[in-house]
């Protein structure tokens, strides 16, 4: 890994979990198209699920007592039922067309998540299941899971505080979750993953990141920090599904 690298992963991360702790999401978004086009989209995938389980334990420690643990027990086996399929398909997809699917992902969620008009409320166990299951198979194969979780809470009409605090350990078991499976599944293998000085330094940049979120929580608006995720996430899709039409 050159300097150059490391540099715009840190950043990225930075970036990422500063609005993670700001807005309940973002770490998905910014991080996996970023560093899909650093190390290759499966193994940058990989990293960014690596990097939601760090951010989402370090957060869910400050939300604990806002979480919903009966909506968090769907997701967790639902997650796993969408993160094999997902695994497999990483394992038998060329880096192009991963490149193309992470990029697509991002750009459809982009607009599926802040394009859809006022939705209407629906409570359903099974739309918590389904909703599991889909943000498990996108998470495992690009690394963003948070818009099928932000368009679920529209449709239950799921109160945004506790919304975010249970994003927390969601993603953090998601990420887990991934990792394991790409790993049994050969999807990403041990002789792949990057130099492992590299892991403390997301641990840390994860935890900075954290701090300046919760430092910027009182000085910016949600809002705004919703404009530059959409914006740094957009550009990252674009330039991830340009490339892979390039490899192509």
């Amino acid at each position: 890994m050159t300097v150059t690298m490391l540099l715009v992963t840190v950043v990225a991360i930075l970036v990422g979990s500063t609005l993670q702790r700001l807005s309940g999401t973002g770490v998905g978004l910014v991080v996996a198209p970023v560093l899909a086009l650093l190390m290759g989209p499966a193994l940058g995938v990989f990293v960014t699920n690596a990097t939601t389980v760090v951010s989402g334990f370090l957060i869910m420690l400050a939300v604990l007592r806002e979480v919903d643990w009966k909506r968090y027990l769907v997701f967790l086996p639902m997650a796993v039922l969408g993160g094999i399929p997902a695994g497999l398909m990483v394992r038998e997809l060329s880096a192009a067309w991963l490149n193309i699917v992470i990029g697509t992902v991002v750009l459809v969620a982009l607009a599926l998540t802040f394009g859809l008009p006022k939705l209407p409320q629906v409570t359903s166990p099974f739309l918590t299941a389904l909703t599991g299951a889909v943000g498990g198979f996108l998470n495992t194969s690009a690394g963003v899971a948070a818009p099928a979780m932000v368009i679920y809470s529209k449709i239950s009409g799921w109160d945004q505080r506790s919304f975010a605090a249970t994003m927390q350990p969601t993603f953090m078991t998601m990420g887990l979750i991934s990792v394991v499976v790409k790993l049994a599944v050969g999807a990403t293998t041990f002789a792949q993953l990057p130099p492992w000085w590299l892991f403390p330094i997301i641990v840390a940049t994860v935890f900075l990141g954290i701090r300046a979120g919760g430092w910027l929580s009182t000085r910016t608006s949600t809002e705004t920090a919703r404009k530059v995720a959409i914006t740094l996430a957009g550009l990252g899709g674009l330039v991830a599904v340009v490339r892979g039409l390039t490899m192509l």
